[in-house]
């Protein structure tokens, strides 16, 4: 039997599944539709979070490569499906319709689905430090688990925003003995954190920091409040986010108070407290990396599909 084939994406255009956010959670999502024969479209505005490191770690079958290099094959993988189709584009309003869902598009079409799988990510507000933006992804950093292997042994200094960059700081001697906790007013720790930080062997830094110095993207230190410098080779930080797309917010879904911005909340297949309705990736969860992503994606896609199924 001949599957399917996906419609255009234009205004007249109606899918089983709209896919909003086309990296990691998004495709993974896809791909799991796709092998189920399901008309699904991604729709996705090119601008995934990752789009600053030069290299992905820790993510099975492709640690070292850059993160475009995996999405452009996971799309030529999943566009590979004769009943997906890919849009570059932004999805700014989404409302619920008698059978679905009606998508609208910043270039004024309107798309219709079953069923929504919401992927867009977050976007880091990342702190208003002179030097700090240009260095994002090379050598300031936010996750050990992505990025500590490969500056281990370094200076590593650690940017608090809150009492929640003490648990990043207390990870970080496991790849250098040579690490900075800079709290730059952010918070103070008591007295039994400031034990179990000299228990690791982490230095405390109560100054004020004014700017990260040196050839950037290179780091060459943290200038300090009266002028000293304090050498470093990395940074890492845990900015606060909030959601690429306003669409979850829109369709009503409820969200959570993760450690560093709202999260939608789901429950174990992803779904959103809007029936019809999937969240998958950094936008769905406290815990970022592309493994994450992946695996909550291919979750909302196989419940995304079983919805249709049994109701």
């Amino acid at each position: 039997m001949t599957p399917p084939s996906a419609p255009s994406p234009t205004a007249a255009a109606r899918y089983d599944v709209v896919v909003v956010g086309g990296s990691f959670a998004g495709l993974a999502a896809a791909m799991q539709l796709a092998r189920a024969r399901r008309r699904v479209l991604v729709v996705d505005a090119g601008h995934p979070r990752n789009r600053f490191a030069h290299a992905s770690h820790g993510f099975l079958g492709q640690d070292g490569r850059a993160p475009s290099e995996i999405l452009d094959t996971a799309r030529a993988e999943v566009l590979a499906y004769p009943t997906v189709a890919f849009l570059r584009g932004e999805a700014t309003l989404a409302r619920a319709e008698q059978d679905g869902f009606a998508i609208a598009l910043a270039s004024g079409a309107t798309l219709h689905a079953r069923r929504l799988v919401l992927a867009a990510g977050i976007v880091d507000d990342l702190p208003d430090v002179p030097g700090l933006a240009e260095r994002w992804g090379a050598t300031v950093l936010h996750c050990p688990y992505c990025h500590g292997f490969e500056v281990a042994d370094a200076r590593l200094g650690v940017l608090a925003v809150g009492e929640a960059s003490l648990h990043v700081v207390m990870l970080l001697p496991d790849w250098s003995r040579d690490v900075t906790l800079f709290t730059n007013g952010a918070f103070a720790p008591d007295a039994a954190q400031r034990e179990a930080l000299a228990a690791r062997g982490v230095r405390i830094e109560s100054r004020a920091v004014e700017a990260l110095v040196g050839a950037a993207p290179a780091l060459a230190g943290v200038r300090l409040a009266g002028g000293e410098t304090v050498p470093l080779d990395a940074l890492f930080t845990s900015p606060r986010n909030h959601m690429a797309s306003p669409l979850a917010g829109q369709l009503g879904c409820a969200f959570d108070d993760g450690p560093l911005g709202p999260v939608v909340r789901t429950d174990a297949r992803k779904a959103t407290t809007v029936p019809g309705v999937f969240a998958a990736g950094d936008a769905a969860r406290p815990q970022h990396n592309a493994t994450f992503a992946a695996a909550d994606g291919a979750m909302a896609g196989i419940s995304a599909h079983q919805s249709m199924v049994f109701g």
